[in-house]
């Protein structure tokens, strides 16, 4: 696999969600952006002669083999991205499947399992916001109900984005019977972060995922005239924000972990009026349960002081939570050995794999990105990293499916 067959297939997928300032892309799912995406990989699958179907919770799969005999090996990502994210966050997995798929074809590689390929919705959670929604569903692990009246930033259920999609929101679930079929799940990924870069290794393999969640903070307060409301008479819930904003920083920074206040609504978000409400989401992860634990504790109670102080309200509300993955270790440790010794390394990042690892045996492979940047637009690896990623993943997938 040279650098120049793996910039081919790439560069086909660019122009779908660029955005024409520049700016990253904008992939939300079912949108027609994201329909564009998804029949780019439907189109590739059926040109190698892959088997393809969509599952009732929107999953897109590619079948070399027979699912139905069941103990599959199955790689593949997302397609999904965040607000002006970076090319290679998902998309990078799924090019990477199909051209593993080639590799494996010209080696004659025989297949003594069924190997697929699979394209997860709504992993990053930017429109309906719940993150890994795709293979959340398959596995059970969100309530169906739920997950048909999420709703996104227009008051759009999910429910009426996958009607008008063509597909049917009353059979999303739990799937036992597909998710039975998969006997390992092998993800690759573009690393977030720059451990490669500082050991200089173009690929490494994934020991585990850190416990992470999102939180709804909401602060209310009293809104009034900016120019004729004293000081000392305002009840502002954008004071009890900032605070908030400033506490999850300092309690993460003196707890290793990672604290972050990305997005954020202003009621009645006018120059000159004191807020009536602001609504902030809390992303937080660490390297163990204990830690996270405790930094949300620290948040939830140094700000609920604050807000008696400034006179406004404050609730802070659970949307999701990740525990700890531990990847199969012995199907870490049998990757990295059938790599050379790849480096194995952790990682703050939620993934598909980290929802599927409680139910099969599941593994991640990270390509180098040298400027460790992720989620915008200066996410990047290079060609000839990402064919190294490829010629991995299928070393690692004839390994398991035709051995």
């Amino acid at each position: 696999m040279s650098p120049e067959r793996f910039a081919a297939l790439w560069r086909s997928l660019l122009p779908i969600g660029r955005l024409a300032d520049g700016c990253g892309y904008l992939r939300r799912s079912w949108t027609p952006t994201d329909l564009g995406c998804r029949e780019w990989f439907v189109e590739e699958a059926l040109d190698r002669d892959l088997d393809v179907e969509t599952d009732r919770n929107g999953n897109l799969w590619a079948w070399l083999g027979d699912p139905a005999a069941g103990n599959a090996v199955v790689t593949g990502s997302h397609l999904d991205s965040v607000p002006n994210g970076g090319a290679y966050d998902g998309p990078l997995g799924v090019v990477s499947a199909l051209l593993a798929v080639d590799l494996l074809r010209e080696r004659v590689a025989r297949l003594h399992r069924p190997l697929g390929i699979v394209v997860f919705t709504e992993e990053e959670g930017s429109r309906f916001g719940l993150a890994c929604l795709g293979s959340r569903l398959l596995t059970g692990a969100v309530d169906p109900e739920r997950a048909r009246q999420l709703t996104d930033d227009r008051g759009g259920t999910l429910a009426d984005a996958m009607t008008k999609a063509g597909l049917d929101p009353a059979g999303i679930g739990p799937d036992p019977g597909l998710l039975g079929r998969i006997g390992a799940f092998v993800e690759l990924h573009v690393e977030q972060g720059r451990a490669l870069a500082d050991v200089d290794a173009p690929v490494g393999v994934a020991s585990a995922i850190w416990p992470h969640g999102r939180w709804r903070m909401d602060f209310t307060g009293e809104a009034n005239h900016a120019g004729t409301t004293r000081m000392a008479d305002r009840h502002d819930p954008m004071l009890t924000f900032s605070f908030a904003t400033l506490a999850a920083n300092k309690a993460a920074r003196s707890q290793g972990a990672h604290a972050t206040v990305g997005r954020v609504s202003v009621t009645p978000n006018a120059t000159n009026a004191i807020p009536s409400r602001v609504s902030a989401w809390l992303d937080a992860r660490a390297p163990d349960a204990p830690t996270l634990a405790a930094l949300v504790d620290s948040v939830r109670a140094n700000v609920t002081e604050r807000a008696g102080r400034d006179g406004t309200g404050f609730t802070l509300t659970a949307e999701s939570q990740s525990s700890t993955v531990d990847f199969h270790s012995g199907l870490r440790d049998r990757i990295a050995a059938r790599l050379g010794g790849a480096p194995v390394l952790p990682t703050g990042a939620g993934h598909d794999a980290g929802v599927l690892a409680a139910h099969v045996p599941t593994a991640m492979l990270f390509v180098r990105n040298p400027t460790g940047i992720s989620h915008a637009p200066a996410e990047h690896a290079t060609d000839a990293d990402c064919a190294a990623g490829v010629r991995a993943l299928a070393d690692v997938l004839e390994d398991l499916a035709c051995r």
